[in-house]
């Protein structure tokens, strides 16, 4: 019998409180694959399944770590930063969707229902990379999302002309790099939370993302909050936090 059984039964029973069986759930450990251990409650703990990042591992541990989830119920595996030529070797051992914009691969489906809006708003052309894996990622966990590509502040009507969209955001997620200003200029349009994200791109003095960085952290936008260079995964998972939380 397993563990998730025993408890279950004894819930059945009477002869454990719902709370404690909740509890043991939660704590219910991993399952250890020798190269990785897999966390198969994460879910259950957090309200958001285990990602495998997918940048340093073999496309046999990748493969291996996603069997193991979805044999534990996990409908929806999201791997990120697995480059194109990873993604061929992975769907041969196990059915993938790519998303090659984005370094995304998707092992099963995403939800069909969406809460909320979360815009992702990009300054550039050249943020797309990561405004998709950050666009892909909110859609796994269940968000409705909107994409509003090259509306930086180098033309900034092109941002205006969306207005509506930018007022009715429950979250929006600023992609930038140069000197990164999308981030302020949303910060004082917008009545929700905005999360930025500055990106390597840029010219030398712009330091791969060091100059947007600093630059979002001293916006002088409340409501701003910054995540590290290039990180659309962590951005989009924080967004969705906040969007759910509104539900």
């Amino acid at each position: 019998m397993s563990e998730a059984r025993e408890i279950l039964e004894r819930v059945a029973r009477g002869e454990m409180a719902v709370e404690e069986a909740e509890l043991k759930l939660k704590m219910k450990p991993f399952e250890d694959l020798g190269y990785a251990k897999p966390d198969v409650h994460r879910a259950l703990r957090q309200g958001a399944a285990e990602v495998i990042y997918g940048e340093g591992k073999s496309a046999e541990q990748i493969a291996g770590i996603a069997k193991s989830l979805t044999e534990n119920g996990q409908k929806c595996v999201l791997i990120t930063r697995l480059d194109k030529e990873k993604a061929s070797e992975v769907s041969q051992k196990i059915e993938l969707d790519y998303r090659e914009v984005g370094k995304i691969g998707i092992v099963g489906e995403s939800p069909k229902e969406r809460r909320g809006k979360i815009v992702v708003a990009t300054g550039g052309t050249s943020d797309i990379k990561v405004a998709e894996e950050a666009a892909v990622t909110a859609e796994a966990f269940g968000n409705n999302v909107v994409r509003l590509y090259d509306v930086g502040v180098a033309g900034i009507h092109r941002l205006l002309a969306h207005s509506d969209e930018i007022m009715s955001a429950r979250v929006i997620i600023a992609i930038a790099g140069m000197e990164g200003a999308l981030a302020s200029v949303i910060g004082g349009l917008a009545d929700c939370p905005v999360i930025a994200v500055p990106t390597s791109v840029g010219y030398g003095a712009s330091f791969g993302g060091l100059s947007a960085l600093l630059s979002m952290l001293n916006s002088c936008a409340s409501g701003v909050s910054v995540v590290n260079i290039d990180n659309g995964f962590g951005a989009a998972y924080t967004a969705s936090m906040i969007n759910h939380m509104g539900e």
